[in-house]
């Protein structure tokens, strides 16, 4: 069984789609290792990632006891809202159409779980 419950994972996942599963992770704050783990990312991938979230204020990185916790920002939860308002549009669209959009896992698409 995937992280997804029983849907199938998908082939390739874009970058937009990563960053919302980062700050999904993120929400409450984690630890590196945890994002890395449960986004299966590589050490490489995840600091790059984490380097641009940061950049951009998606993220922030606090330090608690010696240890670096990352959580989404307000502007990271607000991304994550928008995308997943947008992948239910193309939900709603790929169901009502013969087109193969894809379409991210369920728990990205829940609406006002942030």
């Amino acid at each position: 069984m995937n992280v997804w419950g029983s849907n199938p994972p998908q082939k390739r996942r874009d970058k937009l789609y990563i960053i919302a599963e980062i700050l999904d992770i993120a929400k409450d704050g984690v630890l590196k290792t945890q994002i890395m783990y449960r986004a299966n990312l590589s050490f490489t991938q995840l600091n790059d990632y984490l380097e641009f979230m940061l950049k951009v204020n998606l993220i922030d990185r606090i330090v608690e006891r010696d240890k670096e916790i990352y959580k989404a920002t307000p502007k990271g939860l607000d991304f994550l809202q928008r995308y997943r308002e947008l992948t239910g549009l193309l939900k709603s669209v790929n169901e009502n159409s013969k087109n193969n959009v894809k379409v991210p896992p369920p728990h990205l698409l829940k609406r006002n779980h942030i």
